[in-house]
């Protein structure tokens, strides 16, 4: 009988840590276990702890561990990969089960318990199978260290439970596996609880964190339990059959090689936790938002909303699903990742580009031939406008000032006329202008906006100012036709509306999603509002305001996009651990200063609740001599990085350190000279993070801050972390005296700039300085 072979997740990530042969042997295997899963040189067995659990042969020393679930239509038997494994670590009390509470299969292995937990709570591992002295010598690959017992040593009997205010009834009232329960009550410190979730079951290893973080039960099954629970009745909590098409398996076939080689970052990067999967699948009655902090699954959330809403589309060739963000190099990454997600007939139905390129398209469409105009960046405008100021002899208003209020107020709520302007709301622009004030700025700003159209430039601000209007210009003339059309019964416009004809009009697209949301301007705001009509699943909007970098101050309501009602905070961290998430906080929530963020709305957000289910090492805070010798230690703990990373380390599992380590440079005048210095001085292959994305090939990436936002990487290093840096002492200079407001403003940018940066690194991070350190760094 030939059998269909699926691979549990667990499965897969020990397939990661294994060596190269190893895999392949494993991918034999599967094929033989396909066409035969009988056949004697497999020699498959029943474990005695669970009648369906199965261990079979894969070569002289390795095992896989297999659950057999049921027969499939074609009349193949099912089976379902759960481990691979040395055969000195396979035992007898391994057991599948179904959640209570997710529905979903899991594998519960004790083997990864220490022995002291298992000693308090009675219980003993029974090997699999006996040493064989006829057997051949260990040739493969060594047992990655992770697979021995965590802890060895008995534990001081006096020594009280970790969690001691909770009872096994709680647990299992949560969701705990029910193998685990006994031992988690065992526990009596952290790394007894690290070893016990290392092999646990994704909900249990939440719930036990979440307990021992110090989360109530009632808030452990709010936040972790309630998004999860699918209501199962007794029979269902038995069928193996459907529970497997509720749990996250991988076919096993060529494809996976591919996966499987890359590692599990890769894979990390587009995962879905359950919680988040009912955000995915929803229908929302307008725009929704969801929030939370770095490392959250943001993003990954709106890459699977995309797959979600792709699949759902009616056969065509058109792009009615736009995917946009801030930057170049992000909508790079999002591309990428939505790749690995989606089959390339679905991909191609996939708008995916940055926010000003959105809106450049716009405007060559509206624009005759040959009567663009030069777009250019902020500080090209900036020199400009101090150059008018200097002819005008003004010295009562800087440059900064003037340019951020027509940035800000002025084009961000398209203000045409300058009664227009003396009318608008300037919330959160700190420093306050009379009357008078604004006539005068107005007029200087009507000389600098004169000169660059004559100069046939214009600014990527008044470029998706430009871009709303023709966009809401659209929208206008869309919903005339549809009242027209519902007045006369829509009979003389039929085949005008066929989308195939000269005369039809409809909006771009049919969904649109947003990734970091907190970093676009009002007018991109309404450019994006025409171009999709208001109603079901029109918007999914994705960012944290805690991130902001960029100094755009939006309120959704005023830009027509009505968010009340539909929004979702996310609190779990899957990608920075523990350690550095809570040095991270310190940044933007110290306790000796009242911080305030906007929620893209009228409220405001925080942090609260936001903490890792992830274990680590601490942060490492590095004091330096000089800027040489900044370098020099730095370039010392990249090339220790660089081996670890390619010989395993600590945790077993090889890498390739292409692009999972990375500096992150405060100033960027200093970029050039980190690169410098590694590339000569250090001898490491180095490539820069831009705008345009990745420059080069190096295994170390190199940029600003800026440029980390939305990425992440395994080990990160930030230099230059000092004072006067971040903040820059010019901006403290100028506006310590004269705007308080303003300067608060530029220092909780600078604050998140820097959280920004350090929540960038997933498993560890390193912060040096010389002279004195940054004022936000943690002490």
């Amino acid at each position: 009988m030939t059998a269909r072979l699926s691979l549990y997740e667990k499965a897969e990530q020990e397939l990661y840590k294994l060596d190269r042969s190893v895999k392949g042997k494993f991918y034999d295997f599967c094929h033989r276990f396909r066409q035969n899963p009988d056949h004697p040189g497999l020699d498959l067995k029943p474990l005695k702890g669970d009648g369906r659990v199965y261990r079979a042969k894969i070569d002289q020393c390795y095992r896989a561990l297999l659950a057999k679930i049921g027969i499939d239509g074609a009349g193949r038997e099912k089976w379902l990969v759960v481990a691979v494994r040395h055969r000195k670590h396979v035992y007898e009390e391994l057991s599948v089960a179904i959640n209570r509470i997710t529905g979903e299969i899991e594998f519960v292995d004790l083997s990864v318990v220490g022995q002291s937990v298992l000693q308090r709570a009675g219980m003993t591992l029974t090997p699999a199978e006996q040493p064989d002295v006829t057997d051949e010598p260990e040739t493969t690959a060594p047992v990655p260290a992770t697979a021995e017992p965590a802890d060895a040593t008995p534990a001081v009997p006096q020594a009280e439970p970790l969690l001691a205010d909770v009872s096994a009834e709680d647990l299992r009232d949560l969701g705990v596996a029910e193998q685990l329960i006994d031992l988690a009550l065992a526990v009596t410190e952290s790394t007894e609880l690290d070893a016990l979730v290392s092999g646990a079951p994704l909900l249990t290893k939440d719930i036990l964190y979440g307990l021992a973080a110090g989360l109530s039960i009632a808030d452990v099954r709010k936040e972790i339990t309630a998004p999860v629970d699918v209501k199962l009745d007794e029979s269902e909590r038995q069928d193996l059959d459907a529970a497997l098409a509720r749990t996250t398996v991988t076919t096993i076939d060529d494809a996976l090689k591919d996966i499987i080689e890359e590692g599990d970052f890769r894979a990390w990067k587009v995962f879905l936790h359950p919680a988040q999967a009912k955000l995915v699948d929803r229908r929302y009655s307008g725009p929704f938002r969801v929030s939370g902090g770095p490392g959250t699954g943001k993003t990954i959330v709106a890459l699977h909303r995309v797959k979600h809403l792709a699949e759902q589309l009616p056969p065509g060739h058109s792009k009615p699903i736009l995917l946009t963000t801030f930057t170049k190099n992000l909508t790079t990454d999002l591309r990428a990742r939505l790749a690995s997600l989606l089959e390339p007939d679905l991909l191609a139905r996939v708008d995916i580009t940055h926010i000003d390129q959105l809106a450049a398209r716009v405007l060559n469409e509206n624009t005759v031939a040959g009567a663009g105009k030069q777009r250019i960046y902020d500080n090209v405008a900036l020199n400009i406008l101090r150059q008018v100021l200097l002819e005008l002899d003004e010295k009562r208003w800087d440059a900064e000032f003037l340019y951020e209020e027509w940035e800000q107020v002025i084009l961000g709520q398209s203000l045409g006329t300058r009664k227009a302007y003396f009318d608008a709301r300037r919330a959160g622009r700190g420093r306050s202008v009379s009357r008078p004030d604004r006539a005068q700025i107005w007029k200087i700003l009507e000389q600098f906006t004169t000169r660059l159209d004559k100069e046939g430039r214009e600014t990527w601000g008044q470029a998706a100012e430009r871009a709303a209007r023709f966009e809401m210009q659209r929208a206008a003339k869309i919903e005339q036709r549809q009242e027209y059309k519902d007045e006369i019964g829509g009979k003389d416009l039929i085949h005008r509306d066929d989308s195939s004809g000269m005369y039809y009009l409809g909006h771009r697209y049919k969904h649109i999603v947003v990734d970091e949301a907190q970093d676009l301007r009002p007018a991109h705001w309404k450019m994006l509002r025409a171009m999709v009509a208001p109603g079901e699943d029109d918007m999914f909007i994705a960012g944290d305001t805690h991130q902001r970098i960029y100094d755009q101050q939006v309120t959704l309501g005023t830009v027509g996009v009505n968010i009340r009602g539909r929004a979702a905070r996310l609190t779990l961290s899957y990608r920075t651990t523990r350690e550095i998430l809570n040095r991270a906080m310190e940044v933007v929530n110290p306790k000796s200063d009242q911080i305030t963020f906007d929620d893209l709305d009228d409220g405001t957000d925080n942090l609260d609740g936001y903490r890792s289910v992830l274990r680590g090492p601490a942060p490492e805070f590095v004091r330096c001599d000089s800027w040489d010798d900044e370098l020099a230690k730095l370039a010392t703990t990249l090339r220790a990085w660089r081996q670890e990373l390619a010989t395993g380390g600590a945790d077993g599992k090889a890498r390739d350190p292409r692009g999972n380590i990375a500096v992150c440079v405060a100033d960027r005048e200093a970029v050039n000279q980190v690169m410098y210095y590694l590339a000569t001085e250090a001898e490491l292959t180095v490539a820069e993070l831009t705008k345009e994305g990745v420059k080069g090939d190096g295994d170390i990436h190199v940029g600003t801050m800026h440029r980390f936002k939305g990425l992440e990487y395994q080990r990160l290093a930030i230099v230059g972390a000092r004072d006067g840096v971040i903040p820059r002492a010019s901006v403290v200079q100028r506006y310590r005296d004269t705007d308080p407001r303003r300067l608060a403003r530029e220092e909780l940018k600078a604050r998140s700039l820097l959280f920004v940066a350090a929540t960038r690194a997933r498993d560890t991070l390193r912060i040096s300085w010389y002279g004195k350190p940054s004022p936000y760094l943690p002490r």
